[in-house]
């Protein structure tokens, strides 16, 4: 991480520079001090504009939720044949996690230590009951196997989905941009869900 002084500071680029430092140091492992260092501004400037640290983590798990839950208000979540809507809606959330890294990432190390942290948690599992809830109506549907065990299913799409901000780094003409992860994603997990034609 590079460390550059600034003469201006937006609430925005603040918020960057605080993700990425609670990714490298972890939240707790963070203090007000790495987060001046790495801003290249004083702290008085950093509580400018926000309260404290804990407000830039609520500002950066909510742009995180606030993308994943914005899907499923998309027309791709909400119309159609549940099985088709749930695929949409892991293709997307590969897409989001892949257009905002560093926010899902941070979002996926939470562990409930604070305030904010049990607030994301709960938001979390929101998502991924509606996910399941969506799993469940494309079961019953008769779009995916009767046999399979809907908690389960939520578990390993989740997993698997999530296990994204460990590997996946986008380098251009690397040949993997979101579409297609989020694609391989979707053919990896659906073609062993999907009852046969």
């Amino acid at each position: 991480m590079t460390t550059a002084r600034r003469d201006t500071y937006t609430p925005e680029t603040l918020l960057t520079v605080a993700v990425e430092v609670f990714n490298e140091r972890g939240y707790d492992g963070t203090s007000m001090e790495h987060l001046s260092k790495a801003a290249g501004i004083s702290k008085s400037s950093i509580y400018h504009h926000v309260a404290g640290k804990e407000e830039l983590l609520r500002r950066a798990v909510s742009r995180a939720l606030d993308g994943l839950f914005g899907i499923l208000d998309e027309a791709g979540a909400v119309r159609g044949r549940a099985i088709e809507r749930v695929e949409y809606v892991t293709r997307r959330t590969v897409e989001v996690l892949v257009a905002e890294l560093p926010y899902v990432t941070l979002l996926l190390r939470v562990r409930g230590n604070t305030r904010t942290e049990r607030w994301a948690l709960e938001r979390r599992r929101e998502f991924d009951h509606r996910v399941a809830d969506l799993l469940g109506a494309a079961q019953a549907e008769g779009d995916l196997r009767a046999d399979a065990d809907i908690r389960l299913a939520t578990r390993l799409l989740f997993g698997m989905v999530n296990s994204l901000v460990e590997w996946y780094r986008p380098h251009p003409g690397s040949g993997q941009d979101a579409e297609q992860v989020a694609e391989a994603v979707v053919a990896l997990a659906f073609d062993g869900l999907r009852t046969a034609p």
